[in-house]
């Protein structure tokens, strides 16, 4: 009988363990604060499962235009498991310099982003916010301009990154998140 019980209630503990939802990432495992705004976010609460693509922006740059790019994926690929989180800094020659409103303004009116966009960030090795922190540690670099680019898989897994030539329509980049979704 009590071989019985214990048998059961090792089976009963394999059920529950396989039914413990997926924990979470530790690249994910951080909260970040919406632009402009006062609240916050848990990346894995909110994106956990999805295909995401992180990238530090800036208003003020030749690369600006990229925000189009980076909205027409969000757009045509968020049904299927895409997230774009955009992530301003002003580290690169000042070409972030304005507050969090005038940045959701501009990124809103200039370009129609719909992505969801969080707090202005360092994003340089030496002053780095916790995100970008853990982007270099999984083996990304850091960014060395603006919009660079960071592919996660819908496990939090770093995938693979993209410098700021590489626009976010590239055949690299849409075949990379095309695989993933």
């Amino acid at each position: 009988m009590k071989h019985s019980l214990l048998l059961l209630s090792l089976a009963a503990m394999s059920v529950n363990a396989s039914a413990d939802p997926k924990t979470c990432s530790s690249l994910l495992d951080l909260d970040v604060r919406r632009l402009a705004g006062e609240d916050v976010v848990n990346l894995c609460d909110a994106y956990q499962g999805q295909v995401i693509l992180i990238v530090n922006t800036a208003s003020k740059c030749g690369f600006t235009p990229q925000y189009e790019g980076l909205e027409n994926l969000y757009a045509k690929y968020k049904d299927k498991g895409l997230v774009v989180l955009g992530f301003p800094s002003n580290d690169f020659a000042g070409q972030e310099p304005g507050t969090e409103e005038e940045i959701k303004s501009f990124c809103r009116l200039t370009y129609s982003v719909e992505f969801p966009m969080f707090e202005k960030v360092s994003v340089k090795k030496s002053t780095a916010s916790p995100l970008f922190e853990r982007l270099a540690a999984a083996g990304a670099p850091y960014p060395k301009w603006n919009f660079y680019k960071y592919l996660i898989d819908r496990d939090g897994n770093l995938v693979d990154y993209y410098a700021s030539i590489t626009k976010p329509q590239s055949s690299k980049v849409v075949k990379a998140i095309e695989g993933l979704l």
